[in-house]
């Protein structure tokens, strides 16, 4: 169990891929890192998120997969599973990568939360509930950080 993650919403730029940006795990590389994961993040990492997206505990649920009686227990219990931790991870580490690429949080917000004709008219937030579809809305952030038209 970690018991050491603290909610770090001020952090300006994580090093360790998106979940710095939400949760403090004091891990200092990414086998640490991996290694809360495999663990299971705190419930406290599902509320940054939420947070942070600025949408209903709903909402984020839809993305990750999990279902409300379910969250309701793990609230309970304050801690994720590993695979609970792993899907929060993804669309932590997508959040970052929109942010850098978009350079502010209003302007990710936006545009995560808008059709994308890049992605075929879907919305990116709605992508991110699958590996595949946070890999197609990394590739879109990729081009338009190298200003390939997308």
């Amino acid at each position: 169990m970690v018991n050491d993650a603290r909610v770090a919403a001020s952090s300006p730029r994580p090093p360790l891929g998106g979940a710095r940006l939400f949760v403090d795990l004091q891990a200092t590389n990414q086998t640490e890192l991996r290694d809360a994961v495999r663990k299971g993040l705190p419930f406290s990492a599902f509320e940054a998120l939420t947070q942070h997206l600025q949408l209903s505990q709903q909402q984020v649920t839809a993305v990750l997969g999990i279902p409300p009686r379910t969250l309701a227990r793990r609230k309970a219990s304050r801690h994720l599973t590993p695979q609970e931790s792993d899907r929060v991870y993804r669309v932590a580490r997508a959040i970052e990568q929109t942010v850098e690429t978009l350079g502010s949080m209003d302007k990710a917000h936006r545009w995560l939360k808008t059709p994308n004709r890049a992605l075929a008219g879907e919305i990116p937030l709605d992508l991110l509930d699958t590996e595949i579809g946070a890999r197609q809305v990394e590739e879109v952030l990729l081009r338009l950080n190298y200003g390939i038209y997308s």
